[in-house]
């Protein structure tokens, strides 16, 4: 678990104390908005976007705290108000890992807080111009492939989409083997068989620094397992039931975050490849792009009641 300290304003003097008291809103004084609890599933995506939402909660005089989880044990774990929010709630793909517990109202949705992603398979582009094009095609290819398609972490919805396709002889894949491992590790072995030339195909995604690190192409026809558009993606910031009334000033930052895809590959290439602790990549682009605090501040005060942007700004020090 990755716990980040906390950061007491320093406009709590002696003669703050007393503006505080008068002004401090009733949230403040709920111990259970202390501590913003997060779960990372370990996709450089999402601990991106939590090491930054993170910062911004620390510079307005909260603590957090996030623990690795895997997506099924992220929503029980949300259920069982162990996790406060998640913000990699990918849809449609992981519609079958929400559902129950949307409909049981344990697990409620904020917003989309990034448009644009897609999710689906995809090949080296050398590879892709040799003939795989579609989901189709894999089987005409498999001793190529050496009947392996690489996926990531036990647990991923992406997996459990392709262990479906397998289970189901979508596409005449049932004598592929999926392959798990974790995100770098995938990486990992595409990277090497990119190196050598090798064929290989894998769960790719966007954004994501693969995308410009690699030649690669994302295969069609796999629209009735990832959906439409290459797996085309919203991602949405899931928080335990009540948690937005509970914790009102924190819910209205979480109302109003929302990320793009040119921000999101900056910090995962300062943490993928330029080895950037991911709370230093975030803070060193909120230091550099202050102007999304305008936006994402909105109607936010800092713990004690005082003015956000001014104790977000002497917490980054600009």
């Amino acid at each position: 678990m990755k716990t980040l300290l906390k950061y007491k304003s320093p406009l709590i003097g002696a003669a703050g104390l007393i503006v505080s008291l008068n002004t401090m809103p009733a949230f403040a004084s709920d111990s259970q908005c202390e501590v913003v609890r997060f779960s990372d599933v370990g996709w450089t995506d999402i601990t991106a976007t939590t090491a930054i939402t993170s910062e911004v909660l620390k510079g307005l005089g909260y603590e957090t705290s996030t623990q690795l989880l895997s997506v099924p044990v992220t929503y029980s774990s949300m259920a069982n108000k162990d996790i406060d929010v998640f913000l990699g709630n990918w849809m449609p793909t992981m519609e079958g890992d929400i559902a129950n517990y949307h409909e049981a109202g344990t697990v409620e949705t904020v917003r989309a807080n990034l448009q644009g992603a897609k999710y689906t398979l995809a090949v080296p582009q050398y590879v892709f111009d040799a003939g795989v094009r579609s989901f189709a095609d894999l089987v005409k290819f498999k001793s190529k492939f050496r009947g392996r398609i690489y996926g990531i972490e036990a647990g991923n919805d992406g997996n459990r989409l392709i262990q479906s396709m397998i289970d189901d002889n979508a596409f005449d894949l049932e004598k592929f083997r999926l392959v798990e491992s974790s995100e770098a590790g995938m990486v990992s072995q595409v990277k090497r068989a990119i190196d050598r030339q090798q064929w290989v195909v894998f769960l790719g995604w966007a954004p994501h620094p693969m995308n410009n690190n690699f030649d690669i192409a994302y295969l069609d026809g796999g629209d009735d397992y990832f959906g439409p558009n290459y797996g085309g993606a919203s991602v949405y910031t899931n928080v335990r039931k009540n948690y937005l009334e509970t914790c009102p000033n924190i819910g209205q930052l979480l109302k109003n975050l929302s990320f793009s895809l040119p921000m999101e590959n900056e910090l995962m290439n300062a943490i993928l490849n330029e080895n950037a602790k991911p709370s230093d990549a975030a803070n060193n682009w909120l230091k550099e792009n202050p102007e999304v605090l305008n936006k994402w501040l909105k109607q936010v005060s800092a713990r004690n009641g005082s003015n956000a942007k001014i104790s977000l700004r002497h917490y980054l020090q600009i």
